[in-house]
């Protein structure tokens, strides 16, 4: 059980990253392959563009989920300086919530949109898969957002009531 535990503690660490890593790597390297054969043999595919598409769209929706769970998305710092610990906390929450809301409304939206194209059969133009492969990026990355901010909520709650520092996460520039 123990192990179980690790495993799923270490899965919860590093699910984007390892995700992101898998959709990064697949885009640099078709995306080196297809200018190659551009330039070199004077041919290009339909598919390279697809897959270098898809996967950039991937890497949106996990990096997304990523942000939130390290705080990493774009803020303003100078009202945070000003604030006593015990406001920022609440800021904090009150961004997490608002966050929340809007998660909620695109995942309905998203969700739906992949309904009709599973209704449909869409596939796309040069890799004839179905687009719901592609389409459920979106809720995907949702679903792992909404799961972090369900984290951040939690770990800001916590904080505030045991009235310890907020987790900040990094700074970009210091």
């Amino acid at each position: 059980m123990n192990r179980w535990r690790k495993s799923l503690a270490a899965l919860d660490r590093n699910l984007e990253r390892w995700a992101l890593l898998v959709f990064y790597s697949m885009l640099v390297i078709t995306m080196a392959v297809e200018v190659l054969r551009r330039e070199v043999f004077s041919y290009s595919s339909v598919w390279g563009e697809e897959v270098v598409r898809y996967a950039f769209i991937y890497l949106v929706w996990i990096g997304a989920a990523a942000a939130v769970r390290e705080r990493a998305h774009i803020r303003i710092d100078v009202i945070f300086e000003a604030c006593s610990m015990r406001v920022k906390a609440l800021l904090y929450l009150f961004g997490d919530l608002a966050m929340l809301v809007v998660a909620c409304f695109a995942l309905y939206w998203s969700w739906e949109s992949l309904m009709v194209s599973l209704k449909f059969g869409s596939v796309s133009h040069g890799l004839r898969v179905p687009m719901v492969w592609f389409l459920s990026a979106v809720p995907i990355g949702f679903c792992l957002l909404l799961y972090r901010l369900q984290q951040s909520i939690r770990r800001d709650l916590s904080d505030f009531w045991n009235r310890r520092p907020v987790y900040e996460g990094a700074r970009l520039f210091d």
